[in-house]
Formats: structure tokens, C-alpha cells, sequence
């Protein structure tokens, strides 16, 4: 079992990565015996998920709430009926409650936690891929709203969080490329040992190799902790954790976010912004093909071609890393460290399509 310190000041916090055992003394440690905990989750989790993670905890005084799987739920309305439980069942500051799920759980239960009562305490359990190497760390708390995606929300830190490979086993494939595609990107923004890590144990990872899985998630733990606690409220070096999410962001909303994965998406992002780094000047052609061999190894999707930039352009124009009117992009160098920049040639976005 790994254990990685993350956060500031009162805001620290452990993350706690383990394989299919999971370490009940240290979840009842950090829930309590006597609080009132409430478990968050939607419909789309396994029904004996919720049951176990119920039987690990010792206090008796648990309630769940369910909502609608998908991005829909991220919503007000849902946000009102979970603090409407909170309500019914007199939580005070001193209660818990506990995300157990993908990134939307994540996000909603964060912000239910950051918001009621001004903020009680939470707990992560990601049940994704994606969850456990991106969005249960970091503290970032949304919801959406009818003008995009995570616009009211919150940077409030988790107490704790538990991430157990247990939870992948009942992983679709298509859930578990789009976390593997999140680990690639670590790999390529500076994480060397990460990036030899997969070179070498590809087919491991592709049938989730116990043991390997551990490894991957801790080496992307490692470096997200790393950034965020640096730059907490992504005022600066935060923002190299983008990299490839312009283009895949791009790519989703070209989708109206149906019928690809965050993580595909982000997928064929890296390798559009890797494009823009070689024609820049930035990384070599060999450096290029290296991206796309790794990305290719672990049965990911890197064909981009369909996509063009004039169909992608009106969403790049919109997104949040847009700076006084011009847009920045997060590009790697030969050494595969990312940077953020609004200094490039825009031909050269044009080449990377082509």
C-alpha cells in the first residue's frame, strides 16, 4: 500500500492507494465511529460495490443516496436533493460524507461538502480509473449549469481518499481506456519513471495487472500531487495537467459529449498538441512517434484524422484557458516537460490536423 501526502497547511490530506485488499482500519480511522456518514453514488456502480464498502465500515450510522448515472445529474437539482438528505438526517459540521464512484460522484459530493453548513467534511473512494489518477485529487468541486460544464464550484480538499484496484475489476473497457488515457498523460508532462513504466509493461496494464495497476496509479498520484500542491487554485503551474485537454475538450463538445469518453478524447487532444510541439520546434520527429507508440501499445485510439480544425475552432475559442482573446496551449519539450504558452503559429495547429 502507497501512501501520498497531498495539500497545504490544514488543507493536507492522504491518499491512501491500495490493491484488492482494502485497509478498513484506515477508512473507519478517518470516517469516525460515532458521525453520521452519508454515501453518495449513482445507479451506474455495482450494487455489491456499495455493499462491501458498507460492511467495512464500522459505524452503523450509514445512509446512501443514489442518482442518475451520467453528466445530467451534475446539475442544481441534484445538489439540492442530496443537502435535502443532509437536511432530514440533522448533519451537522462534524458528520461525513463519503464520494464513492466516478468523477461525477466525486464533483457533486465535493460540492454538497464545500457548500452545506459551509463546509463539513468528505471523503474520496474513486471507482474509475479516471477518478482515481484525475479528479478525486486536487480538490476541485462543480456542478454544471446550462452555460457549460463545472462553472459553479469549488476548490475544497477531500480529508481523505482511498483508492482501491478492487473497484476496476467491474470496469467496461471503454471506462478503464479513457483512465488509462489520463495515466499517458502524466507520462508525457514529466513523469519519466511512469513513462518507462508503461514502455515496459504494456501488455500488463492492458489485461490490469494487479500489481502494475498499483504502481500506475501511484506514479500518477505522485505527480498530480506534486503540481496541485504547488498551485493549488491553478493559478500557474496547474495548468500543465491540460495538456491535450484543449483539443480534447474540442473534441467532446464537437460530440455534444455522447458517444466518446473523456479520456479518448483527451487521447487524440495529446496527440494533436504533440503535433503542434513538433512543428514548432519542441520535440523531434522520433519524440512524435514515441508518443503515438506508447499511446498505440495500450490499444488506445490515436487516429484523430476525421477531426478537423475549422470544426473544432469555434470550441478552442471558448475555453477557459482563452487569455485576453488569445488562446493558450500546453505544449511538451524534449524532455517531455509541459508548458503552457500563447506563443505559437497558428499554421502550425493547421499541419498538426493535417
Amino acid at each position: 500500500m502507497s501512501i501520498i501526502s497531498t495539500g497545504k497547511g490544514l488543507n493536507k490530506y492522504d491518499v491512501h492507494i491500495c490493491g484488492n485488499t482494502i485497509p478498513t482500519s484506515q477508512l473507519n480511522r478517518h470516517i469516525g465511529l460515532k458521525n453520521k456518514v452519508l454515501i453518495v453514488a449513482d445507479d451506474g456502480i455495482p450494487k455489491q460495490h456499495i455493499t462491501k464498502l458498507k460492511k467495512l465500515i464500522k459505524n452503523k450510522n450509514v445512509k446512501v443516496f443514489i442518482f442518475k448515472q451520467g453528466e445530467k445529474s451534475k446539475s442544481f437539482k441534484t445538489y439540492q436533493k442530496i443537502t435535502n438528505q443532509l437536511f432530514k438526517y440533522n448533519f451537522d459540521r462534524s458528520d461525513i460524507l463519503i464520494a464513492f464512484g466516478g468523477g461525477v460522484v466525486g464533483d457533486l459530493t465535493g460540492f454538497c461538502a464545500a457548500t452545506f453548513l459551509r463546509g463539513i467534511k468528505y471523503i474520496q473512494i474513486p471507482t474509475t480509473l479516471l477518478s482515481q489518477v484525475d479528479s478525486s485529487v486536487g480538490g476541485k468541486t462543480a456542478i454544471n449549469v446550462p452555460q457549460g460544464k463545472n462553472l459553479i464550484g469549488s476548490f475544497y480538499n477531500p480529508s481523505y481518499v482511498l483508492i482501491s484496484t478492487f473497484f476496476l475489476q467491474t470496469l467496461s473497457d471503454s471506462q478503464y481506456k479513457s483512465g488509462l488515457g489520463e495515466v499517458v498523460k502524466y507520462a508525457f508532462i514529466g513523469n519519466k519513471r511512469l513513462k518507462n513504466i508503461i514502455q515496459n509493461n504494456a501488455n500488463k496494464i492492458v489485461s490490469k495487472d494487479e500489481n502494475i495497476l498499483k504502481l500506475i496509479i501511484t506514479e500518477s498520484i505522485k505527480t498530480k500531487s506534486k503540481i496541485v500542491t504547488l498551485d493549488e487554485k491553478e493559478s500557474g503551474i496547474r495548468a500543465i495537467l491540460n495538456f491535450g485537454h484543449t483539443f480534447g475538450h474540442a473534441i467532446e463538445a464537437h460530440h455534444k459529449y455522447k458517444d466518446i469518453s473523456h479520456g479518448a478524447a483527451i487521447t487524440l487532444g495529446m496527440i494533436i498538441a504533440a503535433r503542434v510541439s513538433f512543428y514548432e520546434g519542441h520535440i523531434s520527429e522520433k519524440q512524435l512517434k514515441n508518443v503515438i507508440e506508447i499511446i498505440d501499445s495500450l490499444n488506445l485510439n490515436s487516429d484523430f484524422k476525421k477531426y478537423k480544425y475549422s470544426g473544432l475552432k469555434k470550441y478552442m475559442a471558448a475555453d477557459k484557458k482563452v487569455s485576453k482573446g488569445k488562446l493558450n496551449l500546453v505544449l511538451i519539450d524534449k524532455n517531455f516537460k509541459a508548458f503552457k504558452t500563447s506563443n505559437f503559429n497558428n499554421k502550425n495547429i493547421l499541419k498538426a490536423f493535417s
